[in-house]
């Protein structure tokens, strides 16, 4: 179906308004998959807050041009799905989780932080714990010292409570 020319301003509007809050883009080829799969991968898309298009490569285009993500304009070719996520990990975490479930989906690349990646990247980005994990993960280990600092005193009163008793 073609899109007339304020159709196709609208989409690029919507897609630049989505690249302006990302971190994150990944693209990846979808040809072959079934329509149930892709409203899955959709869905587990929304529900990380991942935003997941099929686009035009030329509007696509368009709307990297000029921010961080321009580089990623030479991999924009053939039947591609863009994700997009202000979350550093979600987009690739979403699209690499979906392509071990579904060989069909094929990561192209993407970008980070003004940076191309090929798939390898996209794939390492994808094993980096979320941000909430990683926090916990130090709260944890600020949290250690004070802990046994805790249980070595407690045991410490308990002795001179039994030395006395």
């Amino acid at each position: 179906m073609a899109l007339n020319l304020q159709e196709k301003q609208a989409v690029v509007a919507e897609v630049s308004a989505q690249v302006a809050q990302a971190q994150t883009i990944v693209v990846a080829e979808y040809r072959g998959i079934p329509v149930a799969d892709i409203t899955s991968l959709r869905a587990n898309a929304r529900k990380n807050g991942v935003y997941l298009h099929v686009l035009k490569n030329t509007l696509a285009r368009r709307a990297v041009q000029g921010t961080s993500f321009e580089g990623l304009a030479d991999k924009m070719v053939g039947p591609l799905m863009y994700s997009m996520s202000a979350d550093a990990v979600a987009a690739a975490k979403v699209v690499y989780e979906f392509a071990k479930t579904n060989d069909k989906l094929v990561i192209k690349g993407g970008a980070y932080n003004g940076k191309v990646l090929d798939a390898a990247a996209v794939s390492a980005l994808a094993s980096v714990p979320s941000k909430e994990v990683l926090l916990a993960q130090l709260l944890g280990v600020m949290k250690s010292p004070i802990t046994s600092m805790a249980i070595v005193l407690k045991a410490l009163s308990e002795k001179k409570a039994g030395a006395a008793a």
